[in-house]
């Protein structure tokens, strides 16, 4: 095969699967005899890119392997072609998932502490649901609290590769470029009731709940800056001494 029919073979092969496919995969698609080498495989897959860069499609590789998708600008366009809607997802799911990416791994009281409230039991089935993210195991202090971090399907989903692709904090002030970098769902209007929490992160804890309805970019802003302030080490160690304060099998005699 000379490499304009290989390059033409993966782009199949690309348009043909339902999901994303890794370079060993691409390769195991190929016919002993006619199996290109490695370095041919991702010299097709570069050209594609480059092809497609005067389209509204485009060629990118995420944690999974290299899809080919329509570009997030003209898929707002067609919203028609599929039946089902967009889920919407309400601000408290979204802060929490922030804090996963960005801290993990983290415990359920961890988030709570940098959030300042409860964090409703069905926000974190939700998010194993969807498989953005799992239990990476448990923290070794008193109770044994589950840790959480995000999964590939959760990098898949938001279009990245690794980890170290998620946008910087510092570059969260334009939220408008990262929402469409990420194609974010909407965020729900409606209220949601939350337990407030004593926040020691907070100088005024008798700040009222901002409203669920706001910009998203107050949201992101304000998300952010919670995120990057924070010290998780500070609040682990925090924890073990209020845990280790209540157990009644410690004692100082």
């Amino acid at each position: 095969m000379n490499k304009d029919e290989v390059k033409y073979f993966i782009e199949a092969a690309l348009l043909a699967s339902d999901k994303p496919l890794k370079v060993d995969t691409i390769e195991s698609l190929f016919d002993d005899d006619l199996k290109p080498t490695r370095s041919v495989i991702r010299e097709s897959l570069k050209n594609l890119q480059l092809e497609y860069q005067a389209r509204d499609i485009e060629l990118i590789e995420v944690a999974s392997g290299f899809r080919i998708q329509v570009t997030p600008r003209i898929s707002k366009k067609l919203d028609k072609l599929w039946e089902w809607r967009a889920p919407r997802y309400s601000r408290a799911l979204f802060e929490t998932l922030a804090l996963i990416a960005y801290r993990q791994p983290i415990t359920r009281g961890e988030i709570e502490q940098v959030r300042g409230v409860s964090v409703s039991s069905n926000i974190i089935k939700s998010l194993i649901e969807r498989d953005w993210i799992y239990i990476t195991g448990q923290r070794d202090v008193p109770g044994r609290p589950e840790m959480f971090g995000t999964t590939k399907v959760f990098l898949d989903y938001f279009g990245l590769k690794k980890l170290d692709d998620l946008p910087p904090l510092a570059d969260l002030s334009d939220w408008e470029a990262i929402k469409i970098k990420l194609d974010l769902p909407e965020i729900e209007p409606q209220a949601i009731k939350e337990e407030r929490l004593v926040n020691p992160i907070l100088e005024d804890n008798n700040i009222e709940e901002e409203s669920i309805d706001e910009s998203l970019t107050e949201v992101a802003l304000n998300s952010a800056k919670l995120i990057s302030d924070v010290n998780i080490e500070e609040i682990i160690d925090g924890v073990d001494s209020e845990n280790d304060k209540n157990d009644p099998n410690n004692s100082d005699g």
